[in-house]
Formats: structure tokens, sequence, C-alpha cells
């Protein structure tokens, strides 16, 4: 019974997807390419990294539903999304930065994102940062 219990275990696990954690102090370095749009500022004002505002403060963003931020004006693309009911996760982040349009797409919106710049990899370790500097 036991040798049944333990191959079933190992089956399950070798046909469960893997989702590569990301490395948040290399997310942290490739953040730097991001910072030309978005910031990361926390909810005291607190700056945690100074960057543009063409796109929405990245604080608190994992677990955030899409198109979320207050007065920032989203494309129709992701806001159709967020209506869909999207709510950024670490792994849906990776996958949004790899390709945003084609993300738009399979998630509940469609057009073009207004996010042009596309991380090739990467994005897990991005998305690690995300999710640690809304935890400190």
């Amino acid at each position: 019974m036991k040798i049944n219990i333990l191959a079933a275990t190992v089956l399950l696990v070798s046909v469960s997807p893997a989702f590569a954690d990301g490395d948040a102090a290399k997310g942290e370095s490739e953040f730097k390419k991001c910072k030309a749009c978005h910031s990361i500022v926390a909810a005291d004002g607190t700056e945690i990294v100074k960057g543009g505002k063409t796109g929405p403060n990245l604080f608190g963003v994992v677990g955030r539903p899409a198109a979320s931020v207050a007065d920032f004006k989203y494309g129709d693309g992701l806001a159709a999304a967020g209506a869909a009911g999207l709510v950024w996760d670490e792994e849906l982040i990776a996958e949004y930065v790899k390709d945003p349009t084609a993300f738009i797409d399979s998630h509940g919106g469609e057009g073009k994102s207004k996010m042009t710049f596309k991380l090739a990899k990467g994005g897990e370790d991005v998305a690690a940062y995300l999710a640690s500097v809304a935890a400190e």
C-alpha cells in the first residue's frame, strides 16, 4: 500500500506544472529597465524606486486587481481584463511582461497594450521583486 501511495505521489509531481520561483534580488536589478515608466511608492509616500509616471505605481501590485490604480488611464484591453476579474499574481506578472498584448488577448481583453516594452527573460525575477517590496 505504501508503495502505491509513493508511486502516485511521484506521478503527480512529475505531471504537475512547474513554476520557477523568481529571484527578488535579480528582479531588483532587472527592474531598472521598468523604472523608465514605473515607480514604486509605498502607501505612506515613501519612494522605494523613483521612476516614471507613464505607467502606474507598482507598489502592492501582487494581489491587486488589474487596472485598479485610481486616476490612472489604462488601455481598453487591460481595463477589460481587470473588469473580467483579473488579479495580479507573480505568474501573471511574469507572463504579462513577456508579451503584454498577447497577454491581454488571452486574459479577457483585446487589443494592444499601452506597455510596448517586452521583457524576454527575467519576468519571474521582476515579479518576485515586486512581491517582496510590498511586504517590506
